[in-house]
């Protein structure tokens, strides 16, 4: 076991864990937030997509201990930016939630796409956007909220 301080949606967090505990058990387990999902556990899904130091990061495969002091941002807090907020924006106007399980790691990975790519073609989409699955296949809404929060962001 070893103790962890972790920026975590601007707050400091400590945990006491053993080194190899993936971020996402960090996370859900010891710090209740649980709005990041338990997908696969091999990052094939994106559900347990977070930001790490602002790029979109598999927290299920990325041990507590290669953290560091780089800042973590996870659906909990996306909302207080602009961009995060204009794509939760989105994702509510284009009705993209079915059943929803995949959505944070979506949100996630729509808002790093768009921090880097502020206005994404759709093969920029669909290369950032090719890590997250969604078992209902609401696809073709996730493209489009994503270019409505574009528009939203310029």
């Amino acid at each position: 076991m070893a103790k962890y301080q972790l920026n975590v949606n601007g707050q400091r967090k400590e945990v006491t864990v053993d080194p190899s505990t993936p971020l996402l058990w960090v996370l859900r387990e010891d710090l209740k937030m649980t709005g990041t999902k338990y997908g696969c556990g091999i990052a094939a899904c994106g559900a347990c997509t977070v930001h790490v130091a602002g790029v979109a990061t598999p927290s299920c495969v990325v041990p507590v201990s290669l953290i560091g002091d780089r800042p973590i941002v996870t659906i909990e807090a996306i909302g207080e930016d602009s961009v995060g907020r204009a794509v939760q924006d989105a994702w509510v106007s284009h009705d993209v939630v079915q059943c929803g399980y995949c959505q944070s790691g979506q949100i996630m990975s729509a808002v790093a796409l768009l921090k880097h790519t502020p206005k994404p073609t759709d093969t920029n989409i669909e290369e950032s956007m090719g890590g997250n699955l969604c078992r209902c296949a609401t696809y073709v809404r996730i493209r489009e909220a994503i270019k409505t929060a574009a528009q939203q962001t310029k």
